[in-house]
């Protein structure tokens, strides 16, 4: 689960700046050409979600199904162990490319990448914690469950504990997640939050590829 939760973000979003950044002379060179630069950069986008995609699949599938994945019932926790490490991949890609096309600098690039990465798998959690610690007196169930939606790691992390039954890690709050996020209604929400964390970074892409000066 951990690497799911943590390495399959960083892994994102370093390949998608480190792809921008090494393929600009060759951006350059396409964009010359009578083809729209949404489909350009889209393109490259889905090159790269795609194949960190599959990667993830037979790195994962393949030593799990030679283990007998198939004849054990745990195959629908795995399933979505890949589904919501899929998501992971294809928000981390889309934040990616829009950090590395908003700064021109590459070094400038890289360190927002890491900082946004770092930002939302480990400091995230740390200001969540302290907040309904300090605020324990007060109903936060709503907050918090707005809270994980808010953050694509956290929401995948509470999706994963819930489908294996432990949601005790999940400290005092675990009842209120697993209340609603344990419902096919919350199951449901979380996937469509998942859905709009990649869609608004692809739509915000589109913007300003549309905007930008090369």
């Amino acid at each position: 689960m951990n690497v799911i939760i943590m390495i399959v973000p960083l892994i994102g979003t370093i390949f998608g700046v480190m792809y921008y950044y090494n393929s600009r002379e060759f951006t350059q060179l396409l964009l010359a050409q009578p083809v729209k630069r949404s489909s350009i950069f889209l393109g490259q986008y889905f090159g790269v979600a795609i194949s960190l995609s599959l990667s993830l699949i037979l790195g994962l599938g393949i030593p799990f199904a030679a283990y007998g994945l198939f004849k054990s019932p745990a195959i629908w926790d795995f399933t979505m162990l890949l589904i919501t490490g899929l998501f992971l991949t294809l928000i981390f890609s889309a934040l990616a490319f829009n950090i590395a096309l908003s700064n021109e600098n590459k070094i400038k690039g890289f360190g927002y990448a890491i900082l946004l990465w770092l930002f939302l798998a480990v400091i995230y959690d740390g200001i969540f914690l302290l907040f309904l610690v300090y605020f324990q007196d007060y109903p936060l169930d709503k907050f918090s469950l707005a809270a994980s939606m808010f953050n694509p790691i956290d929401l995948s992390r509470i999706l994963i504990l819930l489908k294996l039954d432990i949601s005790a890690l999940l400290s005092y709050t675990g009842a209120v997640f697993k209340q609603f996020f344990g419902t096919p209604l919350g199951t449901l929400a979380s996937i469509g939050m998942l859905v709009v964390w990649v869609i608004l970074p692809l739509y915000r892409l589109k913007k300003v590829v549309g905007k930008k000066d090369f």
